[in-house]
């Protein structure tokens, strides 16, 4: 089992950056594939990222492709998500999630395990 917090979520303007991250607690966080997932008030939650258990492979949303980046340190037992180039639709709450079959998928309900979530703010 391994449980997830997320930090670093805050408001910023359009066209900025802002960096959140994801600290898992336990020994195994390098055996669980790693996704970020957001929702919006009224949305569906949706994909953003997910990278694999070593980190070499990567996957992403095509709003965010180019423009967000998602990264993981299993020394730290933390995973990232750095946003640039921030949209106000990027405006919602972000939320890690370990998978401990996949290898990075994009549907939310093959993850196990989900932090509490972090708000995401753009302003114009």
């Amino acid at each position: 089992q391994v449980q997830l917090v997320e930090s670093g979520g805050g408001l910023v303007q359009a066209g900025g950056s802002l960096r959140v991250s994801c600290a898992a607690s336990g020994r195994t966080f390098s055996t669980y594939a790693m996704g970020w997932f957001r929702q919006a008030p009224g949305k569906e939650r949706e994909f953003v990222a997910a990278v694999s258990r070593s980190g070499i492979s990567t996957y992403y949303a095509d709003s965010v492709k180019g423009r967000f980046t998602i990264s993981r340190d299993n020394a730290k037992n933390t995973v990232y998500l750095q946003m640039n180039s921030l949209k106000l639709e990027d405006t919602a709450v972000y939320y890690c999630a370990a998978d401990s079959f996949g290898s990075g998928s994009r549907i939310w309900n093959r993850y196990d395990y989900w932090g509490q979530g972090t708000q995401v703010t753009v302003s114009s």
